[in-house]
């Protein structure tokens, strides 16, 4: 079977890396596409030129090339639309539909399904004016949790800690600085407890767990300072015990299906929950509509099971046959490597020498490269998703570092404390 992956990230390179190993792709002459790609991901996949907002493009490239599924990573197309496009086409997609995609691209949206489904979430208002906003402050105490209503990137929530704080918050979404995002604000209650990362398959009726991680969104060690797409993570996360995954099966997930299904607007494909862990059980903190990242790299690390059997099981809406997938019991951990700025403004063109990270079974996924007269070189925030695996965290944690130092990279930076809850209790 011949595969198109779309994005260029550190998400879409563990997604090749892993349907790499396919039999569906390493058997019969099945080739794997990956547009834009980036020079990681070049290793296992045939990197094209798309743009993945040219829905006839990328249909005509399907068209001319068999291709038998197609991947959509980031979360943009997918709010765009893409895999409607594609299925219109006859063309097997693995992803949402723009109307399902409302999970992740609207935060009033997903808001009102708990609603309606009786999910357990946080208190919160939905306001379209910086006017209205401040009123509704009152509403709660702080901390306040203020979210742009749309996509940002990882970077639309801040915690204020006073109402002076909220209001500066306010001002900037509603000002810009989150571009449409922030043209409409969701204000939610704070919610006390750990946070942690449940994902799930699903083709519209079916739903399959798909493993757990945890994720360190602050760019600081400690857990301090603004908040970026995410500075690492590690799998499984063994907070989530099995009576608290069988709670957020019974409680979160299935109801969120059954009620995007009654409702007219199916799901297929992943369902990226992220939980907040309560003296009154696991509550929906967000959806996403695709993989985190870094959260699939150390998920990609981890599943034992054919990634493409699932993908296309979701599309095809046979996942009522599949097993449960297989995910080794060791610990995964990815420490992600930034360009120094990052999150404002990341200093780009910086060399990079991989050298032997990957000698002692690590792997180093590309979120943001690029090369330049043979030199691989930063290209974005996120530069690479340094990645290893361990009989347990603090096992998973030390070779990940082991292969950090083995980069050569002086314009990037890293947490060093990735993974700090879990090695804390031991």
């Amino acid at each position: 079977m011949n595969i198109l992956v779309l994005g260029g990230g550190g998400r879409e390179h563990a997604l090749c890396w892993k349907l790499a190993q396919s039999d569906r792709v390493a058997k019969n002459g099945g080739r794997l596409f990956a547009a834009p790609g980036n020079p990681g991901m070049a290793e296992c996949a045939e990197l094209v030129t798309l743009d993945a907002k040219d829905h006839g493009a990328v249909a005509s490239f399907c068209a001319a090339h068999a291709i038998g599924l197609v991947v959509i990573g980031p979360e943009a197309p997918l709010v765009d639309g893409l895999a409607d496009s594609l299925r219109a086409a006859d063309i097997a997609v693995f992803g949402p539909s723009k109307a399902a995609a409302q999970l992740e691209g609207s935060k009033n949206f997903t808001k009102a399904l708990c609603d309606r489904a009786g999910i357990p979430t946080a208190g919160y208002v939905h306001r379209t004016s910086l006017e209205q906003a401040r009123q509704a402050l009152t509403t709660f105490a702080p901390p306040f949790v203020l979210k742009a209503d749309g996509l940002a990137a990882g970077k639309g929530v801040v915690i204020a800690d006073s109402e002076e704080h909220a209001l500066e918050a306010l001002e900037d979404m509603f000002g810009g600085a989150f571009g449409d995002a922030g043209a409409e604000v969701v204000i939610e209650e704070f919610m006390a407890g750990e946070e942690a990362s449940f994902f799930a398959l699903t083709d519209g009726e079916t739903v399959l767990p798909f493993g757990t991680a945890q994720d360190h969104k602050r760019v600081g060690e400690g857990d301090t300072g603004p908040n970026t797409g995410g500075m690492g993570a590690y799998s499984p996360a063994r907070v989530l015990t099995d009576e608290l995954v069988a709670e957020t099966m019974e409680r979160i997930i299935f109801p969120t299906v059954r009620q995007l299904a009654k409702d007219g607007t199916p799901y297929s494909g992943v369902l990226y929950a992220g939980l907040m862990l309560t003296d009154d059980g696991p509550k929906l903190v967000e959806y996403n509509a695709r993989f985190g990242d870094p959260e699939c790299q150390v998920l990609m690390m981890r599943l034992q099971s054919d990634l493409a059997d699932y993908m296309l099981a979701c599309a095809s809406g046979t996942l009522a046959a599949m097993p449960e997938p297989d995910f080794a019991d060791d610990t995964a951990m990815t420490v992600v490597m930034a360009a120094k700025g990052y999150p404002g403004t990341p200093e780009k063109g910086g060399a990079i020498d991989l050298g032997d990270a990957e000698a002692d079974g690590a792997k180093v996924f590309h979120a943001g490269t690029a090369t330049r007269d043979g030199q691989l070189v930063a290209n974005g925030g996120r530069v690479l998703n340094v990645t290893a695996v361990g009989a347990d965290t603090k096992a998973a944690q030390d070779a990940a570092y082991r292969a950090v130092d083995a980069v050569d990279f002086p314009s990037g930076f890293v947490r060093r404390d990735i993974g700090w809850r879990e090695v804390s209790r031991g």
